[in-house]
């Protein structure tokens, strides 16, 4: 009787199932295997030996760990007679001092894996360099041009990072090195300048390419009346009045001026789309689908800007007759769209699905044809295709591998766009800021561009909050919306430098001061507007965005 009310106890405190001669304590298996003395006589207490063996201490869930911190006691009864139970449901395997050598080493994994994409990006410059000054060391030399654009980059990265420990954006940090590095006198790249306009072209395929990638049909169906209110209504009122105040303020002809207006009406998908993965992660907003409309109305604003961009580029550069000239706009239109079409449905069928190495393959052929979209209409003459193509062939590609469910599912090649865009970050930005030379800066231009530019994206501003009429958002999330077309960067420090690029290379001396200043007010758009705008997007989203599950669900 005593050993039935000793044993009722234990499986009472300890919830502990016998089960086939096992015990199971909190779904740890024990192997173990009741013991039991030969029959008693009549004047003795049986004897019961339980012996519990600790399983191998396993990493803990949340509920394992509360569990393994409760001590079990040993219950020791009537030792002078012989009986000993011996109970461990648990093994204690990581006490206070483990559990902080884990959290240590935790936080040490999260910082290198910060850091290690950029040591592995210095590696690989390091190496880059080596192989170069092997093969041609005269080109390769340290004071030469070519590793003194490769010092500015560099430089532009590492000033990208020191600049966010102050919460400023590292495209910020990027510019300014740019700046601070031609004023230096380093930035003198005249025997390399083809390879300098490569590389703006470089990044601005990367940047059509993630634009084309980013449209998405389906919620652009549901919410298109919005949508185009928000993307074409804006876009023109900004256009407009910085056409008109260009010419008035700054004297440049009516085309210059709505060239101007396009390359700063451009919102940056870089400062966007950060912060908006931000605020999806606190579930601001996600009930009222507002991230589908900021990302379609970014995505569409790009494509419609960098489009006409190309288009009134060729015309301002076109070498042609007066029809000549008034045809370039509609063939251009034409040939990219003929271009993108062809080349988009080539990348639903080819690599297959089942090829090995196929979002390796599906990443090279993607940007190889945006390479030749852009390099191919400069060499036909029509430069005004390029773009176009570029954003087409992305557009298609991706809207055909949303049908193909296990390609959509396992494609990578927006990972592997983001990852060079990485590499070219710093070098789009940091050449833009090399323009910017202090010794033949005009004062009036900073000026009257400042002005310029100040009125025209407050003009933008009140267009686009009304503009948002008939979608079912409060006037705070209105203006939410609102804000977030303020932010423009990244797309300006890919087409601010074009125009002067074009102009050099025809050698226009009549051009080369009107695209100078398209470039200083795109330098003055992204100083004011990129950091203001993140800080204003984080800052306000929680007061006037509600929390709540996304929309779909």
């Amino acid at each position: 009787m005593k050993f039935l009310n000793i044993f009722t106890f234990w499986r009472r405190s300890h919830s502990i199932s016998i089960n086939e001669g096992q015990i199971s304590n909190h779904n740890s298996q024990v192997a173990s295997q009741p013991s039991l003395s030969p029959p008693p006589s009549s004047n003795q207490i049986p004897t019961i030996d339980l012996t519990v063996v600790p399983p191998t201490p396993t990493l803990p869930s949340e509920k394992q760990s509360v569990m393994m911190k409760e001590e079990m006691q040993i219950i020791d009864v009537n030792s002078e007679h012989g009986n000993k139970i011996i109970i461990a449901t648990e093994y204690d395997g990581y006490n206070q001092s483990s559990n902080s050598a884990i959290e240590y080493k935790s936080k040490f994994r999260n910082i290198f894996n910060e850091w290690s994409s950029l040591l592995a990006l210095l590696i690989i410059f390091l190496m880059l360099w080596a192989i170069g000054y092997a093969l041609l060391p005269s080109f390769c030399a340290i004071n030469g041009p070519f590793m003194r654009m490769a010092f500015l980059f560099v430089g532009a990265q590492l000033s990208g990072i020191l600049i966010t420990f102050i919460k400023l954006p590292d495209m910020l940090g990027m510019l300014f090195f740019g700046v601070l590095y031609t004023n230096l006198g380093l930035g003198d790249f005249t025997e390399i300048q083809g390879l300098e306009a490569s590389l703006r072209d470089m990044a601005l395929i990367n940047i059509m390419l993630l634009a084309g990638l980013g449209v998405d049909l389906q919620p652009l169906k549901k919410l298109f009346r919005i949508i185009m209110q928000l993307t074409l209504l804006p876009t023109i009122a900004e256009v407009a009045a910085l056409t008109v105040l260009s010419h008035y303020l700054l004297n440049m002809p009516w085309i210059w001026g709505i060239l101007l207006g396009l390359v700063v009406t451009a919102i940056s998908p870089n400062v966007v789309v950060t912060v908006l993965l931000r605020l999806k992660e606190e579930k601001l907003g996600m009930n009222k689908g507002i991230h589908t409309v900021i990302i379609a109305m970014t995505s569409c604003n790009d494509v419609l800007a960098i489009f006409l961009f190309g288009v009134i580029l060729g015309v301002i550069f076109s070498t042609g007759d007066l029809t000549s000239q008034i045809l370039q706009g509609p063939i251009g239109i034409c040939i990219g769209l003929a271009y993108g079409v062809i080349t988009g449905f080539i990348m639903l069928y080819l690599p297959n699905n089942q090829a090995k190495y196929v979002n390796g393959l599906k990443f090279t052929m993607i940007t190889l044809m945006g390479s030749l979209s852009v390099y191919g209409s400069k060499a036909i003459k029509y430069p005004s295709a390029g773009a176009l193509g570029c954003i087409t062939t992305a557009f298609i590609a991706t809207e055909g591998w949303k049908r193909q469910k296990d390609s959509y599912q396992n494609n990578e090649v927006g990972m592997y766009l983001d990852l060079l865009w990485k590499f070219l970050k710093p070098i789009s930005f940091s050449l833009i800021g090399k323009e910017v030379n202090f010794k033949v800066l005009d004062g009036n231009t900073v000026l009257y561009g400042a002005i310029t530019l100040l009125i025209g994206v407050i003009f933008r501003l009140v267009v686009s909050y009304f503009s948002a009429y008939g979608a079912k958002l409060n006037w705070k999330e209105k203006a939410y919306v609102t804000i977030s077309g303020f932010p423009k960067a990244t797309v300006q420090a890919a087409l601010g430098p074009l125009a002067l690029d074009m102009a050099r290379k025809l050698n226009s001396e009549e051009n080369y001061e009107y695209a100078n200043a398209v470039l200083i007010i795109s330098v003055l758009a992204i100083i004011f507007t990129a950091p203001l705008g993140a800080i204003l997007m984080i800052r306000l989203a929680p007061k006037w965005l509600q929390k709540g599950p996304e929309l779909n669900s």
